[in-house]
Order: structure tokens, then sequence, then C-alpha cells
């Protein structure tokens, strides 16, 4: 099993979702996060005063699959958050040693 975080611009959160839809992702957890990367941040004009803005508004999607659906899901996610400019996000991937899910008790993929 693997998690699979990603971090995209917030106008492209509807269309990634629909993605991991259609390639069988049943859940994703969604957090509101600021950061920069090589884009650096931006200049804003407010009341007549300039200022700069370093943390960009972003989305962070966390989801957990199946090594079997990995491929499908990095796929899908970079299709659907690619806008060809800079500042789309990144995709990190790591091993899932175990997942419980609280309820029943199932474990690993079955608590997927």
């Amino acid at each position: 099993m693997k998690m699979v975080m990603a971090i995209v611009k917030p106008f492209k959160l509807d269309d990634v979702r629909e993605a991991l839809a259609e390639v069988g992702v049943q859940g994703i957890t969604v957090t509101e996060v600021k950061g920069f990367g090589r884009q650096r941040g931006h200049t804003e004009l407010y009341r007549g005063a300039e200022y700069v803005v370093d943390f960009l508004p972003k989305i962070k999607l966390e989801v957990a699959v199946t090594d079997d659906l990995l491929e499908r899901v990095v796929e899908a996610i970079q299709k659907s958050a690619s806008s060809g400019k800079i500042g789309d996000g990144k995709i990190f991937v790591w091993q899932l040693d175990q997942v419980v899910r609280i309820r029943t008790g199932e474990l690993d993929a079955d608590a997927l």
C-alpha cells in the first residue's frame, strides 16, 4: 500500500477529485495549505501599497491506495492538475506499513 500526497492549485481541486473517482479512488483527505516552491510568491497592490505575498494558497490531497492502483492515481493527478505553468504542484508517494479501520478493525487493503 502507498500514501499519495499531492499539492495542487486550489482551482484544480474539482478536476483532480473527478479524475480520482474515475480511476476508482473511494476517499481522499483535502487540506487547505499555504506554501511556495520555485514560484516564490508574487506582489500585490492593496490600497495603493505594494506588498509581497510569500505563501500562496494551495490544496493538499492525501490518498491511501493499493499498489496496483498507484500508477493510475499518480497519472490521474498529474494530468488533471497540470496547467503547464509554474506552481502546478508536486506529488509525493511513500510506503504505508499498516492501515486499520477504527470502526471494524479491518486491516490494510480491506481498511481502505
